[in-house]
């Protein structure tokens, strides 16, 4: 009993094993810090606001509340809005809608959409085999290995680049929206991805362990059959939820297979007609980077991009725009955006002045910490010149047409310098000195480097 007084004494003193430890709070220190709140009638006022408010709707700046000049010099024709529904495909939708306003531009489709549904099938096999493969490979390194713990840490999702897009379209084809339309997993995709992560992390822990009655030299073959024997299982996953791709469909009174329906309606090489763009502060400008696992196939490519100053971006995004191309761009887009109004403005919201704490940081050191990096992609279609230079921009999104400013987001040019991340152009608007860095060997970043993060 004397010994359990004596315990609660020191407690409430602050006299402890842990309260001595260096680096621990003292009750000194907890002094200090106590009068970061003085309880002033600001203070109060601001902490009743907060118990019933949220802090994006008190901190909501109302010196910008009028909405945006909506003009803009130079825009793309586009065709009407797509919504991703509750799903990570933004990656999809975007490098979709590229490729649909070329199609209705060069054959009059009109308001004509692709299957993202398709595509999104076999981005889903081929990310499981990515996995499974990758698992093969890095079987012999302990389990604790960076990369292995990386890998059972992300075995699948919905996010991607617009890599997987090329490298989807080229392999697999294209169908109008019609022939396999959006299902329920397709549109909510949280439900299908959880139940494929386990059977993929236990399928994984299968492929690293070796049945004694497999001799080493049949190790490759046994590990092939269980790989596909694996991959049966996800394609019966997703054609339940899916539905099951269609190898060819009747269009306006023809028979197509997906491959020859792109290459009617488009036919150039995905993979090689466009220049993938970073603007990266964090690395070394001018340089190629591409990332580990970036991917969406085993045999397709890594994100890979040439590192460039934000003002050598815009120019090839302003060359391109004018010309009535559409571009697959990311950004960070929860940050300072007002989405009633679906504007992106530096200006729109003053947590400072709100929570009397400084937040300032600049783009490096936002990516660096983790505090930013590319979430999100829409499709870059309009920018606002003033003399020649940016004053605005608009993305058309993907969240549907009452989203927003009618389906788009305009971005103010300041919040582009800070919050835009990647940019895909077609080659014929990169300078000749941009292409030429495009000859250097690659640098390999990991796959845990800020940037692997695919947009959702």
């Amino acid at each position: 009993m004397k010994k359990a007084i004596i315990l609660l004494a020191l407690a409430l003193t602050g006299v402890g094993a842990a309260a001595q430890q260096k680096g621990s709070i003292t009750p000194e220190m907890l002094t200090e810090i106590r009068k970061g709140y003085e309880g002033t009638p600001a203070d109060k006022a601001i902490r009743n606001a907060l118990n019933t408010t949220a802090i994006t709707v008190l901190s909501a700046n109302a010196e910008n509340a009028a909405m945006i000049d909506t003009d803009f010099t130079d825009r793309v024709k586009t065709w009407g809005i797509t919504d991703q529904k509750s799903s990570g495909r933004c990656w999809l939708f975007t490098g979709l809608n590229v490729l649909r306003a070329a199609a209705s531009d060069k054959h009059g489709l009109g308001n004509f959409q692709f299957s993202q549904n398709y595509n999104f099938f076999y981005d889903q096999l081929e990310k499981a085999n990515l996995f499974l493969q990758a698992v093969i490979d890095t079987r012999d390194k302990p389990f604790d290995d960076r990369e292995v713990d990386w890998l059972f840490s992300n075995p699948i999702s919905d996010g991607g680049t617009f890599t997987g897009v090329a490298n989807l379209v080229m392999k697999y084809g294209v169908v109008p929206a019609n022939v396999m339309p959006e299902t329920l997993s397709a549109n909510s995709t949280s439900a299908m991805a959880a139940q494929l992560r386990t059977l993929l992390r236990r399928d994984g822990l299968k492929l690293r362990e070796t049945p004694a009655k497999v001799r080493a030299r049949d190790l490759p073959a046994w590990l092939e059959q269980q790989k596909t024997e694996m991959l049966r299982d996800v394609y019966h996953v997703l054609a339940l939820c899916l539905g099951v791709p269609p190898a060819e469909f009747e269009w306006k009174g023809k028979t197509y297979t997906p491959k020859s329906f792109y290459q009617e309606l488009l036919g150039y090489d995905l993979e090689n007609n466009y220049v993938m763009l970073m603007n990266d502060p964090c690395r070394e400008y001018g340089k190629v980077y591409e990332i580990q696992y970036d991917r969406h196939m085993y045999d397709g490519q890594n994100w890979l991009y040439v590192n460039l100053p934000i003002e050598r971006i815009k120019e090839m995004a302003i060359a391109s725009i004018k010309a009535n191309k559409a571009m697959y761009f990311s950004c960070d887009v929860s940050k300072f955006l007002d989405r009633t109004r679906g504007v992106a403005d530096l200006r729109n919201f003053d947590y400072e002045s709100l929570l009397g704490v400084d937040l300032s940081m600049d783009k490096r050191q936002r990516v660096m910490t983790h505090a930013s990096g590319s979430t999100h992609a829409m499709t870059l279609i309009a920018v606002d010149l003033r003399d020649g230079q940016p004053q605005k921009w608009m993305v058309e999104n993907s969240w549907g047409a009452t989203s927003g400013y009618q389906g788009n987001i305009i971005m103010t040019d300041a919040w582009f310098n800070e919050y835009m991340f990647r940019l895909v152009v077609e080659k014929q608007f990169v300078p000749a000195d941009v292409m030429q860095m495009l000859e250097q060997k690659p640098i390999m970043l990991p796959a845990w480097d800020p940037m692997f993060l695919g947009e959702e």
